[in-house]
């Protein structure tokens, strides 16, 4: 009777043994907890190519790059082409472009640009000549890296209009007719309301023959 009674409580003891909490580290070695990663600015990222899109833009989202020595291509598009009120313009010889930055570009495009086209020369932009964006290099003459470096500028240096006219910011800045001198101060105001800052022919020599449209305006911008 002893015998029985002790084993009959072996068994509901070991029955048990699955009601007993595990410490916590019994837990961790049964159940390990794995981390998922977090990909930082993701939901601003994705709702800044989605603004872009909005805008009617053509463009690839391009993967990060750090290419060291304080240049990267980060959170990064390949603009092909942007909407106008009528059309499409194109871009050339443009490389990769911050996405907040391709915005501005997008929207000084089509209001600052091919609007003011419309209406100082009678005619729509057909491309926005660009000497390029990302460049891994410093602001010269310093020691300090460009917005180049980061894709967080793009360097204009003319427009071709629709009836193939082509002004030019090195021949029109100072040598084109009165509506084309005209356009040019026009749009690099309209510029210096959507980046932060904006340089051009009046600022130095090294800017003599192009735009250059930095970063996205927060308070006031640098215009020159």
């Amino acid at each position: 009777m002893n015998r029985a009674f002790t084993l009959l409580l072996c068994a509901t003891l070991l029955a048990g043994c699955s009601a007993v909490p595990q410490s916590q580290g019994q837990q961790r070695a049964s159940a390990p907890q794995i981390s998922q990663p977090v990909i930082a600015g993701a939901p601003e990222e994705r709702q800044c190519l989605a603004q872009l899109d909005r805008a009617g833009a053509r463009f690839t989202a391009l993967p990060d790059r750090y290419t060291g020595q304080g240049c990267s291509t980060v959170g990064t598009v390949q603009m092909t082409a942007l909407r106008s009120d009528a059309s499409l313009l194109s871009v050339s010889n443009i490389g990769p472009v911050q996405c907040e930055v391709s915005n501005a570009f997008a929207a000084w495009a089509r209001y600052g640009v091919d609007r003011a086209a419309q209406q100082l020369l009678g005619s729509p932009i057909a491309r926005i000549e660009t000497y390029g964006s990302y460049s891994c290099r410093n602001v010269a003459g310093t020691a300090r890296r460009s917005a180049h470096a980061t894709a967080g500028a793009i360097d204009i240096s003319g427009f071709v209009l629709t009836d193939g006219r082509r002004i030019s910011v090195a021949e029109d800045w100072s040598g084109g007719t009165s509506a084309e001198r005209e356009f040019l101060r026009v749009v690099q105001r309209s510029a210096c309301r959507r980046f932060d800052t904006v340089l051009g022919p009046d600022y130095n020599q090294a800017h003599r023959d192009h735009f250059h449209l930095e970063g996205v305006i927060n308070g006031n911008s640098f215009c020159r």
